[in-house]
């Protein structure tokens, strides 16, 4: 689904997780919390995303996408999400 969204799209691996990258800059981790090990999406530049559906916690910069274990994918706010992540890092590529 991720790497659908945009043919600029990569996948890697950094710091143990896989990162997906637009342009080769890192956009969204696939990641799971330590204690629950709840899966979540990483948004790197989350801090500059304004979205209902991501919290920042004791982060500064990034902020998660809480994916619910077991459960159907909401694609459509997953699509949306990545969307505005390609247009933040778009913006920033600019400069």
């Amino acid at each position: 689904m991720i790497l659908a969204q945009s043919p600029a799209i990569s996948e890697t691996i950094k710091y143990g997780m896989p990162c997906f990258c637009y342009q080769n800059k890192p956009m969204v981790y696939l990641w799971k919390d330590k204690k629950t090990e709840a899966p979540y999406l990483l948004f790197v530049h989350g801090n500059l995303i304004n979205h209902p559906g991501l919290e920042s916690g004791n982060r500064a910069k990034m902020k998660i996408f809480p994916v619910e274990s077991g459960s159907n994918l909401p694609k459509k706010e997953i699509e949306e999400l990545l969307e505005m992540a390609i247009f933040v890092l778009k913006s920033q590529l600019k400069k």
